[in-house]
């Protein structure tokens, strides 16, 4: 029997080849934008969990609420990990990691090579997170001073030919930064794409003086704990507490002048420590000092709905255009009725076309993945693969997908048909328009609120991000070309900065690793000369630049005056922005003088003199308003930021590059721009903008074969009006106009139900922008007329056809 249905469903697909292609095509198109979703949320939900105790792996999380900054922080104190590990029961083990930025790294008398993934880690790392070792002995790496470990991937820079070989590499030195030699210890494994850190250089924590300080006040250390039962947690989390009054509050005494809890939140501060699950990084934290930018369990549930809708999308086309053949088809089953096929076997049959027109539009839809999927890759920054063999469930959910769809999709088509009477099917009246019209239609206007709502997004998201770039910053980020790791010259530092001040097209040049884009950096509490109370606090970010800052990165001095060379005094100056003098309260702040604390143990502190005050700029995300913000004349040689003022860029790099090597031989020359960095921190955004645009075409292109669909199926069954209405004298126009117009009117309503959606969701969005464009009309007017002309462009098609019909043929059995 099911053989039998199988092969008339085959003979009907090849009978009816352009119904067919219409049906797989946009079946095939459904199923691989869901293919791609899926691989992406696997992959998501996939991160951390590949550890073997992920489960009862933990990082320890602080919030902070001082001197007016309100701080999520995904570091802690560097005494926290030991005194967990050893004063807590719940607590089996522990581990920190510090980075610190990149590193030059060469072997012997090879040249430097900059790493970036370059972390500090304690030698309990295995012990909590069981990283499998190429060579070396996990009791032992990391133990030691001046010890590293490397990835396989770097250990093959510096060692290949030795690992080729087979040879051992322990023992083996590296030069860092071209002072310190560093000893391996261990090989690891590259660490799984799926895992929310990333380093290529492992060094001994030991080997960091910051690491052994025992400083309960600063948070410079992301920390790990494993516990003995993940449902410890609570239990440990209660007792934090705790661990506060008895080791931070007695080191703040000595600087803030607060001796217990209750002191420290009456002045509305606060300070938590909390426990979040290694899985739930990845897509559920978003804290200051993350390792890596992480996702988020937002954007999984959009693209989720996503995947969800246009795989309905696909289905509903489905139906709508086996409906649409109903009158083609009506005749075929009175005559099965007539010879005795009862209800059942013709809903087995029809059943039977959709599974088959599913696995058909399946296979397609895997070919269209493995061919696209180069390209998504890249799009989405992963290595996603679509393995039938290599993953167990890939092919069991692919068949099982295949007859899911193909029953669902067929089932109100297969229902239909088989209702028909055969009496009133083989006297020609096959059934009425009425019946079923508001499901199709219904079904129609989700179509179009799903491709109204992805244009909607679309658009908004466009408009933030070129909201973003077209912002005033406070300062110019336009022709900023960094030169990085200038720390590398050494003592040759200034006399670069000098000699490259003086080239063609160079307007100003400045020294410092304090860039004004997106990074982590160091929150510390100035006060007021003379009161280090806590109420007096204001806790801001402190940079160290040199006295071309200023004019380097074009911003505005609105008060006083910017550093000098000629004033020697300026050593222990200090610039604000406006948010930090307005923490502050200074009616008038030039000439005031701050402390800040030089030694949190003893309290030790320095005086600094406000000489000028500079107008807010975005040092942070657009997601976060300004905070307050110190410059002090310091050492930070980070990278040289170079002002130009040239048509010729290639020219002035050569010139730049020519220079780096004169004075820093052997060295890696590298560069970057500073708008560029500053667009790398909405690359979030941009693929999610560029992600609802690829999606937003595909919901229109299935939406209009849906569309096509009904006007075929109207047009079938108002063939007879059609007719009447030609031979009374009604034009190609008009004819054409009447059928459209009820299409035009779901459009409308998808128009009227998508409007409120896209208002919620967007804003959603945009909440997460504390300085954000607005919700203007344009989009969804957009939307709304781009949906009305492409759904009247499908549908006119087809009227144009009906309309064009020779009424002699549709009113000759009349």
């Amino acid at each position: 029997m099911l053989r039998n249905y199988f092969l008339t469903a085959w003979r009907n697909l090849r009978k009816q080849k352009g119904y067919s292609f219409i049906n797989i095509l946009g079946l095939a198109v459904g199923v691989a934008c869901c293919l791609l979703i899926v691989l992406f949320v696997q992959d998501e939900l996939s991160y951390d969990r590949h550890f073997p105790n992920a489960e009862r792996i933990f990082r320890v999380k602080s919030e902070i609420l001082f001197g007016g900054n309100h701080m999520y922080g995904a570091v802690v104190q560097d005494p926290m990990a030991e005194t967990l590990a050893r004063d807590y029961p719940e607590v089996e083990a522990s581990v920190r990691f510090r980075e610190q930025g990149s590193f030059l790294v060469r072997r012997g008398t090879q040249e430097n090579l900059k790493e970036e993934k370059v972390i500090y880690a304690d030698s309990t790392l295995f012990q909590v997170f069981q990283l499998p070792m190429l060579q070396g002995n996990p009791q032992q790496a990391l133990r030691e001073p001046q010890t590293l470990l490397l990835s396989e991937s770097a250990a093959r820079r510096y060692f290949g030919p030795e690992l080729d070989k087979g040879e051992s590499i322990l023992g083996q030195t590296l030069v860092l930064d071209n002072e310190v030699d560093y000893r391996v210890t261990g090989v690891v494994p590259d660490l799984p794409s799926n895992t929310h850190f990333h380093f290529d250089v492992f060094l001994s924590m030991v080997s960091l003086e910051e690491s052994r300080q025992d400083n309960w006040l600063s948070h410079n250390f992301v920390t790990y704990v494993l516990l003995t039962d993940p449902a410890a947690a609570p239990a440990l989390e209660a007792k934090m507490p705790h661990l506060i009054e008895t080791h931070i509050l007695p080191q703040a005494a000595q600087v803030l002048g607060v001796n217990d809890t209750e002191a420290f939140e009456a002045s509305g501060n606060k300070l938590v420590y909390t426990l979040q699950p290694l899985t739930d990084i990845h897509l559920h934290s978003d804290l200051t000092a993350e390792l890596e930018p992480n996702g988020s369990i937002l954007y999984v549930w959009i693209f989720s709905a996503i995947a969800a809708f246009i795989l309905l999308l696909a289905c509903i086309n489905f139906m709508n255009l086996a409906t649409a053949r109903a009158a083609m088809r009506a005749k075929e089953v009175g005559i099965r009725k007539a010879v005795g096929s009862l209800r059942q076997q013709l809903v087995g049959q029809f059943l039977s076309e959709s599974v088959l027109v599913s696995a058909v539009a399946f296979v397609l839809a895997v070919a269209l993945v493995q061919l696209v999927l180069p390209f998504y890759n890249n799009f989405t920054n992963k290595t996603l693969t679509l393995s039938l063999v290599g993953t167990p469930w890939t092919l069991p959910l692919l068949l099982v997908g295949a007859l899911v769809v193909g029953l669902l999709a067929g089932s109100y088509p297969a229902f239909f048909l088989s209702a028909f009477q055969p009496i009133r099917v083989l006297k020609g009246q096959v059934v009425s328009a009425s019946r079923g019209a508001f499901l199709r239609k219904g079904l129609v206007v989700f179509q179009f609120v799903t491709s109204i709502v992805l244009i909607i997004g679309t658009l908004v998201v466009g408009r933030q991000l070129q909201y973003i770039q077209q912002k005033k910053l406070g300062f110019n980020k336009e022709q900023v070309l960094l030169i990085n790791d200038v720390y590398a010259m050494g003592n040759q530092v200034q006399s670069f900065k000098e000699e490259i001040k003086k080239l063609p097209g160079v307007v100003n040049a400045s020294v410092t690793g304090y860039l004004p884009v997106p990074s982590y950096r160091n929150d510390s509490p100035l006060f007021p000369e003379g009161n280090t109370d806590q109420e007096a606090a204001v806790s801001m970010q402190n940079w160290f630049v040199d006295h071309d800052y200023i004019n380097t990165f074009g911003m505005e001095i609105v008060a006083g005056r910017d550093f000098s060379v000629d004033f020697p005094s300026d050593s222990s100056a200090i610039l604000l922005n406006e948010s930090a003098a307005r923490a502050f309260g200074f009616e008038n702040p030039i000439g005031q003088r701050l402390s800040s604390i030089t030694d949190f143990r003893t309290g030790a502190t320095e005086s600094l003199t406000i000489i000028g005050v500079v107008k807010d700029f975005h040092f942070e995300s657009l997601r976060q308003h300004i905070g307050p913000l110190g410059m002090r004349l310091g050492r930070s040689q980070g990278s040289l930021s170079v002002r130009a003022q040239t048509r010729d860029l290639p020219q002035l790099i050569t010139a730049l590059e020519t220079k780096w090597k004169a004075l820093a031989p052997g060295q890696p020359f590298a560069y970057s721009f500073l708008d560029d960095r500053f667009t790398e921190t909405y690359r979030t955004e941009q693929r999610l903008g560029s992600i609802f645009m690829a999606f937003a075409g595909l919901a229109i292109f299935i939406a209009c074969l849906g569309l096509v669909g009904l006007a075929t199926y109207t047009a079938t069954q108002r063939t007879k009006e059609i007719g009447v209405r030609k031979v009374l004298g009604a034009s190609v126009s008009q004819i054409v106009l009447l059928l459209s117009r009820e299409f035009a009117l779901l459009v409308g309503v998808a128009f009227l139900v998508s409007v409120p959606l896209s208002l919620w969701i967007m804003h959603r969005w945009l909440d997460a922008f504390a300085y954000r464009t607005d919700l203007s009309w344009q989009p969804f007017a957009l939307a709304g007329g781009a949906a009305l002309v492409v759904a009247l462009l499908s549908v006119g098609l087809q009227s144009l056809k009906a309309a064009r019909s020779n009424p002699v043929r549709s009113l000759r059995s009349e």
